[in-house]
């Protein structure tokens, strides 16, 4: 029998009611590893516990939640690359975005760490003789954490972090597809010292745990980082309950990156290969919109193509490895049939879009760029989180803004351009989250907000030091002397 790796419930590693094979997207012969999918019942047992521990881990010292933070931190950095050829076998990212990325976990870790010993409050005079005001932030109690594929250790580590340094408990869910990077680094946040009951580990299908969690009272607080779709039902089902739940909700992008006539060439062409179809495009802060003015239309499109023959797609652990397979067979196909529909659309196929055979067998495709398209077609409206990306031609940098600006979401945008009045310009105006001038849109400090607009983000930001608007809550209390 396989060894399994099993949920963590009320400080004991437990079997679940099912087995998943975790399966290494670069060679379906290999299989990660086997773990357990978790029941309701396991979820239950677990919010139990989170709420039998929460009394005494929400008034620890600031100093023994940082020092548990840090030495986890400690440890993800340690172990980065041997954190990062497991996530690459997972997700099927690079090797070097996976130890990437398992670094930038480590550096939230050790951020957080300090935060623990920068939770501050204010008093203030009342405007009545006598009376102080004393404002202070506690933590919000049973937190639910619902965490995606496409970043298997750094979401799970930015959500975790702050809420651990707030005094909260948690139970997380990581998607089923890719349990390891969350399992390993709950393992890590076991072994620093954590008391039972703290964090909890339930693995498992969404409609099973991730409903059980929505659903059950004595959770207070749920943050879903996922779709459109399924945070709409995560959002209905938190206002649904009783008592309500506070929501976080990060979900999709339809990202614009605006090159303008004056861009500087490589520049824009780096930034835009590098946003839109490094980590094979499965990012929600990929770009997928390139909008590009008529000037440098022709001289970009064909750079960009120059660029893209000589990207390798291959084995995600080779090191001449640019671009790794797509995650599973599902999203193979979700590519697939965008590509077929811009080109049924009348979008002129410039680049790739096949599907490539490579000495193991996995879900390579070749990274496909769309020109003659324009921001009407459902390959400009909708997400398809791949290595998909579409040309719109404009005549001018107000009509770039106008259809950057024109879709349902708004999480993150770009321009490429050497003059300060239109980066100025955009910034300002750019209906997104966040804004990047020369720079893959793509691409976020740990230490700062993270987050967007319209359809991509509801709820206060996630990271740095404004995730504490998300995992406290702010006490005002009064003193008659």
């Amino acid at each position: 029998m396989p060894q399994v790796h099993p949920n963590f419930v009320a400080g004991e590693w437990i079997e679940g009611s099912d087995v998943t094979a975790n399966i290494n997207p670069s060679n379906t012969n290999d299989v990660v590893g086997y773990y357990a999918r978790g029941s309701a019942t396991d979820l239950n047992n677990a919010v139990a516990a989170a709420k039998a521990a929460f009394p005494a881990w929400s008034r620890t010292t600031p100093q023994i939640r940082c020092d548990l933070l840090k030495k986890a931190s400690d440890e993800i950095l340690a172990r980065k690359d041997e954190l990062g050829r497991l996530l690459s076998r997972e997700e099927g990212k690079t090797l070097a975005e996976g130890i990437g990325e398992v670094a930038r976990a480590g550096q939230i870790f050790a951020f957080h760490a300090g935060e623990c010993l920068r939770l501050g409050g204010e008093a203030m005079a009342s405007v009545r003789p006598g009376v102080g005001v004393e404002i202070t932030r506690e933590p919000v109690g049973i937190v639910g954490l619902i965490t995606p594929w496409n970043f298997p250790i750094a979401i799970p580590a930015w959500k975790i972090a702050p809420a651990l340094a707030w005094g909260n408990c948690v139970i997380i869910k990581p998607a089923d597809l890719v349990p390891g990077s969350a399992w390993a680094l709950s393992d890590i946040l076991v072994r620093a010292g954590l008391p039972a009951g703290v964090l909890n580990l339930v693995m498992g299908r969404g409609s099973v745990v991730g409903q059980a969690l929505l659903e059950h009272p004595d959770v207070n607080a749920v943050s879903f980082t996922g779709s459109v779709a399924t945070g709409r039902k995560v959002a209905a089902a938190c206002i649904a309950s009783s008592p309500m739940k506070r929501i976080q909700l990060e979900m999709g992008g339809k990202n614009p990156l605006v090159v303008l006539d004056d861009a500087n060439l490589d520049v824009a062409v780096e930034a835009a290969i590098n946003g839109a179809f490094f980590s094979t495009g499965q990012r929600c802060t990929a770009s997928s919109r390139f909008i590009v003015q008529d000037g440098i239309h022709d001289r970009f499109v064909a750079a960009c193509v120059n660029r893209l023959k000589v990207l390798a797609v291959d084995d995600a652990l080779k090191s001449h490895t640019h671009i790794g397979p797509v995650v599973d067979q599902g999203q193979l196909d979700q590519d697939l049939a965008y590509i077929r529909i811009a080109g049924d659309e009348g979008g002129k196929l410039a680049f790739g879009g096949e599907i490539l055979t490579r000495e193991t067998p996995g879900y390579y495709l070749a990274p496909a760029l769309f020109t003659e398209t324009t921001n009407d077609m459902r390959i400009s409206r909708e997400e398809v989180f791949g290595p998909v990306a579409n040309v719109v031609r404009v005549k001018s940098y107000d009509e770039a803004l106008e259809i950057s600006n024109d879709t349902a979401f708004g999480l993150s945008s770009g321009i490429c351009t050497t003059s300060l009045r239109f980066a100025t310009h955009f910034r300002r105006n750019s209906e997104a989250g966040m804004v990047m001038v020369n720079l893959p849109t793509a691409g976020v400090d740990y230490h700062v907000p993270f987050g967007g607009r319209k359809g991509s983000s509801y709820g206060s930001r996630e990271q740095g030091a404004y995730a504490k608007e998300f995992y406290s809550s702010v006490k005002t209390a009064y003193t008659f002397a």
